[in-house]
């Protein structure tokens, strides 16, 4: 640990605290003015992005597993990969998501954070047949952003929000 930057440490706290189900510490690394952004949410800014993961990690039960490997980061920069395993929530199908993270950072905290991933692949693992058929077309990712954001709009009206 002694020969990363503060931005590498910042970015094992993110991931140390996902692998552990803590989305208050995952948020304690985050700006205030964060933006994220996703194939499946889309773009997400400030306090919704930690409602994203406070909801993410509660609908899994906290029976996520997360590991993450080349973290890497300079004064301005970083990525990491990770892999998240868990079922998911709408179908209880077993996903296994590999994801390429970027990041921002601004006042030793991350700023802006972009997942990429194979939205099709992720796709055929939560909905079998019909994400193996749909999951490529831009109409079936619409309709799934749409989903994902009225969920985290109803998630944020509940007292597990806060």
């Amino acid at each position: 640990m002694e020969n990363m930057t503060s931005n590498e440490k910042i970015l094992i706290k993110f991931y140390t605290a996902f692998s552990n189900a803590d989305s208050a510490t995952m948020c304690e690394c985050y700006h205030s003015k964060i933006e994220f952004r996703d194939p499946v949410f889309g773009l997400l800014q400030k306090d919704d992005v930690c409602q994203m993961w406070k909801m993410l990690i509660a609908r899994s039960r906290e029976n996520i597993k997360v590991e993450f490997s080349d973290v890497k980061a300079d004064e301005y920069i970083g990525s990491a990969h990770w892999m998240a395993t868990y079922n998911f929530s709408k179908t209880n199908r077993k996903v296994v998501n590999v994801i390429q993270a970027q990041f921002q950072f601004k006042d030793g905290l991350i700023i802006k954070h972009t997942d990429d991933f194979d939205i099709w692949k992720w796709s055929k693992q939560a909905f079998g047949f019909t994400g193996y058929i749909l999951g490529w077309t831009g109409f079936f990712q619409k309709k799934l952003q749409q989903k994902a954001l009225l969920s985290l709009k109803e998630y944020k009206k509940t007292k597990n929000a806060n």
